[in-house]
């Protein structure tokens, strides 16, 4: 194993002391071919060209002599010390940082960052990382070769976001760009590059306190109907919905549908969870009352117009789906697009049998709950409303491992 592994972030800038002396003393450099120009590293130092860092670790950990890793910006900050630290190298490494590329870009932009999302971009999480850009209103994305730029606003389609791709940041080359999402798709983009995504409404300014999005001032979820500007339809009670949330799970990086969304109660408190909503309402006053809520709560949410199934053809692939109405077909259209998890409800039986035959069908496995609600007058502890409804819900099994 190496006798000293030290990891050191270069951001354009010249190298600290502390990265020279580091330099000085090495007997093999790993890093990209622009790190390996530099004309501090020793021209006796065995030089490794960072492809698959795992190989790399794994050569460092061979080697007998000093080691020193090269990386851009920070390499704590999603950088190369988690991965040279994992068990299977078993590497201890000292650690020189440099300014992040993510700081850099929103220093580039002269806009604070302390309140944005941070989400790494590649062919494994470009549909979460999308997902987040739809959800939060200020995002920075590290992207990668095929999931950069042009790629994050073809999956944008329907969402107005304002980009600042900032490439090459700290070489000669570096080149800050602002422009429209619906524009990115338009250009080349060089590699290396970060984008930062701005739009929607979000929370009041003030100052912060917490890394990341404030949770606002609501406490709470299932929250009352006058929460939501009074009576709320059949499928949106107070109990109903707190079950489906349950069972839903929307987390952040989730694309969730609400079918027949209603005044939006369902919407508002998945996208509460930090989850990406796109609500679908055949009635655009139903549409209209979830933007509103959705703005009264500081979150963001695509609204689209339309009847189901139909409508559901054009939207990008959900993670979890509420249906509200439309009945064995709108289920059995969803179950098509193969969502981790379904929740609905039914008024009978034999609706309730209908819908679990479709999701059983689709290989989901299901669940039926009757949930009965009484609602009582804490004075005098007389019933003022019952209410008796059906729920039910499909899971995706696992794959295999």
């Amino acid at each position: 194993m190496a006798d000293r592994v030290t990891v050191i972030g270069w951001d354009g800038s010249p190298l600290t002391a502390a990265a020279r002396s580091a330099l000085a003393a090495a007997t093999l450099v790993a890093g990209a071919g622009h790190h390996l120009a530099l004309p501090e590293i020793p021209p006796t130092a065995e030089r490794v060209r960072l492809g698959s860092v795992d190989l790399a670790a794994r050569r460092i950990a061979g080697h007998r002599g000093t080691a020193v890793v090269l990386a851009d910006g920070d390499p704590g900050f999603f950088g190369i010390v988690r991965t040279l630290r994992a068990p299977e190298h078993g590497l201890e490494v000292e650690v020189v940082p440099a300014v992040s590329s993510v700081a850099a870009a929103f220093a580039r932009a002269g806009m604070p960052w302390d309140d944005a999302r941070v989400v790494v971009a590649h062919s494994r999480t470009l549909r979460r990382a999308v997902n987040v850009c739809r959800a939060h209103p200020k995002v920075a994305v590290l992207t990668s070769p095929g999931a950069g730029p042009a790629e994050l606003a073809l999956l944008l389609e329907g969402v107005h976001r304002t980009f600042v791709i900032c490439e090459e940041l700290g070489t000669d080359r570096e080149q800050v760009t602002v422009l429209t999402s619906d524009k990115a798709a338009d250009h080349v983009w060089r590699d290396p590059n970060v984008v930062i995504s701005i739009g929607g409404a979000g929370p009041t300014e003030g100052p912060g306190w917490l890394l990341g999005a404030d949770p606002g001032p609501v406490r709470g979820w299932g929250l009352a109907p006058h929460a939501y500007g009074g009576a709320l339809g059949t499928g949106e009670g107070t109990a109903l919905r707190t079950e489906q949330l349950a069972r839903l799970g929307p987390r952040t990086g989730d694309l969730v549908w609400d079918i027949g969304c209603g005044a939006g109660a369902l919407s508002v408190e998945a996208a509460r969870f930090g989850a990406a909503v796109i609500a679908v309402d055949a009635d655009p006053a139903a549409c209209a009352r979830t933007e509103a809520a959705a703005r009264h709560f500081g979150v963001q949410l695509q609204t689209v117009t339309g009847r189901a199934p139909h409508v559901l053809e054009r939207l990008p692939e959900p993670d979890v789906v509420r249906i509200g109405g439309g009945g064995p077909e709108t289920v059995a259209a969803c179950v098509d697009r193969r969502p981790e998890r379904i929740t609905t409800h039914a008024a009978t039986r034999d609706q309730a049998e209908a819908t679990t035959a479709v999701l059983a069908a689709g290989g989901y496995t299901t669940e039926c709950v009757l949930l009965q609600t009484v609602d009582l007058d804490p004075a005098t502890w007389t019933e003022r409303e019952r209410a008796t409804v059906f729920l039910l819900s499909g899971r995706r099994p696992a794959p295999a491992p």
